[in-house]
């Protein structure tokens, strides 16, 4: 039995040798993605003397479709934030509006969260729009990591300078990430952990987003269920949907 828990470990060590940074980072963007998806999510906005709790639905399709709804608490219910290709717009129900956003506001704070209107549609690709070199090893909750660097390519649309990644080699699980502005400053620390698998797919389920700067602030995104490879139309990401999606 011992001899045989030896192999699946040798086993399991040798199906990441050899892989490229990129091949790593791809396996993690399509462990997160699927081909499509749904996910259910609260996001909790800490403050040192407030807090504020949201509810979410998105949907997603290949890298291109992305839909997020709010559907708590009542004051921001029916907003959405819609990506189609390299456009992002958001639906603002309180105004019946659409608005298209510009590239420069997906730096911006998403909802006053700590996460940006980057993170949450992600219109930049960490496959594409970066090139990915591993520089180290770590263990983090047990799990065996790689460290691996992303610099952004010559005029990609990306909002960061630089960002590290902790990627576990095993389920590719991306379990720490460091956010550095273009002067080489660190901004912000995301943490995941509590794994759970959801259609056999094992996923973390917390991402605290840490702003280092400053004290007693941080952004909590839960996943409280996900399906993958769903069956959703491309027509549901659209701007006329927007206004009806529930």
């Amino acid at each position: 039995m011992r001899q045989t828990s030896i192999v699946i470990a040798l086993l399991l060590s040798l199906s990441s040798f050899g892989q490229t940074a990129k091949e790593i980072i791809q396996k993690v963007d399509e462990l997160q993605r699927g081909e499509s998806s749904y996910i259910e999510m609260t996001i909790i906005t800490e403050r040192p003397k407030w807090s504020r709790e949201m509810s979410m639905k998105s949907w997603s399709k290949g890298t291109d479709l992305g839909l997020v709804l709010i559907t708590s608490p009542a004051k921001y219910r029916g907003t959405v934030m819609l990506k189609r290709g390299k456009e992002v717009w958001n639906w603002i129900p309180s105004i019946e509006r659409s608005i298209k956003l510009p590239p420069s506001m997906m730096m911006q704070s998403w909802m006053g969260t700590d996460f940006t209107n980057d993170d949450l549609v992600r219109q930049s690709s960490i496959v594409e729009d970066y090139t990915h070199k591993i520089v180290g090893d770590s263990l983090i909750e047990g799990r065996n990591c790689k460290k691996i660097i992303l610099i952004p390519k010559e005029d990609a649309p990306v909002v960061w300078g630089e960002v590290r990644l902790w990627i576990d080699i095993q389920d590719y699980l991306q379990l720490k990430a460091e956010f550095y502005d273009e002067d080489g400053y660190l901004i912000n620390v995301m943490n995941s952990s509590d794994v759970k698998e959801f259609g056999g797919r094992k996923l973390p389920t917390r991402m605290e987003m840490i702003p280092v700067e400053k004290e007693g602030q941080k952004t909590i995104l839960v996943t409280n269920l996900a399906k993958f490879d769903i069956p959703v139309e491309e027509q549901f990401f659209s701007t006329q949907n927007m206004r009806k999606v529930q």
